[in-house]
């Protein structure tokens, strides 16, 4: 009988969390093994680049790298606050004793009982409370880069532009991670209204994702075409009309002429 009402809960709810595992262990090769592919891997790159082009003229970017950097910190500091206020929210509903806990019995499938009710809200508040502690990392390494890009360059200075690149990409890699951990919990915070509704939301976030991470070379190559098809075609034109005018120029010219050999 216990079987009948958790069956549901112990099918589609790992299936659906193991959905959106796998896919970043095969987003974390392609980042891996072929980072021009996703959009994590060109940032990284362009970040790199950013860092060397920031140190090399630091005396006239050093207000804009700054102002930069203080834009990420502060989109972290949003995500580890909201983080945190979700956890004080799921633990104060674990330690009280309203009727809040108790599901929905005629409306929502699976299990009902008082372990799986809090098997729900424990898986929430530890993966809330790991979004906080990657998001406040990040904000860590970030501060660390906020200070070391503005010092000056030395031929003995052990911090060089690698370094600031490396802190600055494990600050944002705890920061990607923070914001990954949070989607997740976003198919698991509709376990509290059955099983059914993680699978479903699982299923659709997974190819979301897909389409927000990964560069599909063939649109940006037609969009390529399409712009030096534009500009050959503009360019025609205007030749066209060049010719046009310098033909209407010679026309006027040779009657001019014309017109002095007559008088």
């Amino acid at each position: 009988m216990e079987w009948r009402k958790c069956y549901l809960d112990v099918i589609l709810v790992p299936l659906g969390f193991f959905m959106i595992i796998f896919y970043h262990m095969w987003l974390w090769h392609k980042v891996r093994t072929q980072p021009l592919t996703t959009i994590i891997g060109i940032n990284a790159r362009g970040r790199r680049f950013w860092v060397s082009s920031i140190v090399k003229d630091n005396d006239k970017k050093n207000i804009l790298a700054v102002q930069t950097l203080r834009n990420t910190i502060m989109g972290s500091t949003l995500m580890a606050t909201t983080s945190i206020l979700l956890c004080s929210g799921l633990a104060a509903v674990i330690s009280s004793t309203y009727s809040v806990k108790k599901p929905l019995n005629d409306t929502v499938y699976g299990a009902h009982g008082e372990f799986m009710v809090a098997l729900k809200y424990v898986t929430l508040l530890t993966i809330f409370l790991f979004s906080f502690l990657c998001h406040s990392l990040s904000i860590r390494f970030i501060n660390q880069v906020n200070i070391l890009i503005n010092t000056p360059q030395e031929d003995t200075s052990p911090v060089t532009p690698s370094y600031i690149a490396e802190l600055l990409e494990r600050g944002y890699i705890l920061n990607t991670i923070g914001n990954r951990l949070f989607y997740a919990a976003l198919p698991l915070l509709l376990w509290i209204f059955g099983p059914v509704l993680v699978f479903l939301c699982s299923s659709t976030l997974v190819p979301v994702l897909y389409n927000l991470d990964f560069i599909f070379p063939s649109s940006t190559t037609n969009n390529h075409k399409s712009t030096s098809n534009m500009t050959s075609t503009i360019t025609s034109d205007n030749d066209d009309d060049d010719d046009d005018r310098y033909h209407r120029h010679d026309n006027r010219k040779g009657k001019v002429i014309h017109g002095s050999d007559a008088c």
